[in-house]
């Protein structure tokens, strides 16, 4: 692609219309089905119980296409919906199920090249499948990179277990677009959505000190890595992971001596925090060439119209609205477009 894009949505779900009976086809249970209903929706079921009601323009790209004319987005950075990831699942029947995400995102992709860029899923509970799916993403169906969840299953990013993927990665120059998922405490705070309110930003925090701490981020100079909802909690609380970070170093610096700060000009983050005084502390703490837009388009805590914040904020200059609205994602997804 080489043209002029002035909007890009880094974030954003979809779904198949419709895909197999997942308990039939693996012989377990756990697996989300799709159960239409009437007024162009439908129920997101995990074993019968309602996990969530979702909107046509979760899976119909003509709908989605026309939402982005009126939002004003040039193209959407489409991705499964976190529950898809099937983490705790068989690796290879979360491997089989990744390749019909990954193939219906590509078929959407194909059909409108110059609204939207898909990123693909992959089985990070098998290092081995999810390496030969990654390199099937970028090598067979053109995506940039794919999305992964803050944890695998309760292994932080930087367990061994996972570090093929991340080496693969970077040799691919593929983007890692990480998103919250199986979050910390999810459990304990069932109550009021805090597993979203609450522990969705704990577990995005959870996620960058794992890769950063463990030393991931060492070993990976050249990985592009993004991390949704604003980094969640990392940014707001970075002065006290840094000051953890010096004060306990028996602790904190046992597999890096990167303070945690020094990253920063490493990492991405979307734009979606709800507050014109988090996004202006977002911009002062890690740059706004560090920032893509991005909305969570089409769910209830995702940002209507995307790019509000960033269109809303007077004290921004030209340049950096313009680079937060496009040119950030289009360096993190390597893409050979115009801002």
């Amino acid at each position: 692609m080489m043209r002029a894009v002035r909007t890009i949505d880094i974030h954003t779900h979809m779904l198949p219309e419709r895909w197999p009976d997942l308990r039939e086809r693996y012989g377990c249970g756990g697996w989300v089905s799709l159960e239409h209903c009437a007024n162009c929706r439908a129920k997101m079921l995990i074993d019968g119980q309602c996990f969530r009601e979702i909107e046509s323009n979760c899976w119909d790209a003509t709908r989605r296409a026309a939402e982005c004319d009126r939002d004003g987005v040039d193209m959407q950075v489409i991705s499964t919906v976190p529950v898809m990831f099937s983490y705790g699942q068989r690796g290879a029947d979360a491997h089989d199920l990744a390749k019909i995400l990954n193939e219906h995102l590509a078929g959407v992709v194909a059909a409108q090249p110059d609204r939207f860029i898909a990123l693909g899923t992959v089985p990070m509970q098998d290092s081995a499948l999810a390496v030969r799916e990654l390199e099937r993403c970028v090598r067979e169906l053109g995506m940039p990179g794919v999305e992964i969840g803050t944890n695998v299953a309760g292994r932080d990013l930087d367990d061994s277990s996972l570090a093929d993927f991340f080496a693969a990665a970077e040799s691919l120059g593929a983007a890692v677009f990480v998103h919250p998922w199986d979050v910390v405490g999810r459990l304990e705070i069932p109550r009021f959505w805090m597993p979203w309110l609450v522990g969705m930003p704990a577990e995005t925090t959870r996620a960058v000190c794992a890769l950063a701490f463990g030393g991931v981020l060492d070993r990976h100079p050249r990985l592009r890595i993004c991390f949704a909802h604003g980094g969640g909690s990392f940014p707001y609380t970075l002065g006290r992971i840094e000051h953890g970070f010096a004060a306990r170093p028996d602790l904190c610096a046992t597999h890096s001596k990167t303070p945690p700060r020094d990253h920063l000009s490493r990492l991405y983050f979307d734009s979606i925090v709800h507050d014109p005084e988090a996004l202006r502390y977002l911009v002062a703490t890690v740059g706004a060439d560090r920032i893509a837009m991005g909305s969570d388009y089409p769910f209830p805590l995702g940002e209507i119209p995307p790019g509000r914040l960033l269109r809303e904020a007077r004290w921004l200059s030209d340049a950096q609205r313009a680079r937060m609205l496009a040119g950030t994602a289009i360096e993190f997804l390597g893409l050979k477009i115009t801002p």
